[in-house]
């Protein structure tokens, strides 16, 4: 069971952490260089030193950004890929093994509402397609997760613009050139790259979107079909679509030997394309977390888990979705269903 860290300036405290039992390792990055550089072996080494110190593993990166010059299949690509294998390679050289990143354009997670109060007085993560629909990256008027508030709106602008003329198709184009380059390099390093799947998992803005489903999957471990070019599984980007049913994948994947990474969080699904995010139990979300935990249980996972995002509760105030107190409850919550399933086995 892990814990995501944003590092020394994160109100959640190595220290808090440390006292939610049942924790064993810490996922974290290194937040402050340029997307595209190169991590410096020092500052991994920093890292590592850091949450160890605290009595944590860390083995865990969450992320490695992807330059959206890579996404864009531009001749710039070369440098960034580069880069990106250098940075690999350091990371194996300090014991890391397990990479999680994502290849959504423009925008990471996304959500319409950063603070909705839920009948029990909880803040919550909220999606609502009307507003999203409604919403124009271009006018700076919103900053949500994912937007990335380096670009001024000119460069969003540019940035669109460019985007205009890559399908779907030529993403996963893309997608393979990247993965090509950098799997025999992960496979040096020992490294297993486990890519999210786009959060929510269908186009925003009219922007392609590729890793929604498991025909997705499916097709991503076959364009470098090594062990180490895998999956995070999250429940709760893939859950929010009701034809995902998130077990199956785990069993299916699991068996593979292709989940590297475990999200599990629950969301309430609305309406169409519509949801909130909820406590992590089963009964006040539509994902049956018993049975997601039962699904890595029986393939026999030892890999890494963490809790996803989080309501804030109790008056807390933080990084929305990353407070400590919610998350605290779903660690906690997704152990005790692994000590029972140990206990019926």
């Amino acid at each position: 069971m892990t814990f995501r860290w944003y590092g020394d300036s994160d109100p959640v405290t190595l220290d808090k952490i440390r006292q939610i039992p049942g924790l064993t390792g810490i996922v974290s990055a290194i937040y402050d260089v340029p997307v595209g550089e190169v991590w410096p072996i020092e500052r991994i080494l920093a890292l590592k030193h850091t949450v160890e110190s605290h009595g944590f593993q860390c083995e865990v990166i969450e992320s490695v950004p992807v330059h959206e010059d890579i996404k864009l299949g531009l001749p710039s690509r070369e440098r960034y890929i580069a880069n990106y294998c250098t940075t690999l390679s350091n990371l194996g050289q300090a014991g890391f093994t397990t990479v999680c990143y994502n290849f959504m354009p423009v925008f990471d997670w996304t959500r319409s509402d950063l603070d909705h109060k839920l009948p029990d007085g909880s803040l919550a993560l909220i999606y609502r397609q009307a507003t999203v629909e409604n919403m124009n990256p271009l006018t700076g008027e919103l900053s949500l997760p994912g937007w990335d508030a380096s670009y001024t709106k000119e460069g969003m602008k540019a940035l669109l613009e460019q985007y205009r003329n890559v399908t779907e198709e030529k993403l996963w184009d893309n997608l393979q050139y990247f993965l090509e380059k950098i799997i025999p390099v992960a496979e040096q390093a020992g490294i297993n790259m486990a890519i999210h799947s786009d959060d929510p998992p269908w186009s925003i803005f009219g922007l392609p979107r590729i890793i929604k489903n498991k025909a997705d999957l499916e097709r991503l471990i076959h364009l470098v079909d090594s062990p180490n070019n895998g999956i995070t599984l999250c429940s709760g980007s893939l859950g929010v679509d009701p034809e995902n049913h998130i077990p199956d994948l785990i069993r299916y994947f699991g068996k593979l030997g292709r989940i590297h990474f475990g999200h599990c969080r629950n969301i309430k699904i609305t309406g169409n394309k519509c949801f909130e995010e909820s406590s992590h139990r089963s009964a006040d979300g539509s994902l049956d977390m018993v049975e997601i935990m039962k699904a890595y249980h029986e393939i026999g996972f030892n890999g890494p888990i963490r809790p996803d995002h989080g309501r804030m509760i109790w008056g807390e105030a933080g990084k929305p979705g990353y407070g400590l107190y919610d998350r605290a409850l779903g660690a906690v919550y997704l152990n005790g269903i692994w000590e029972t399933l140990n206990k019926i086995e």
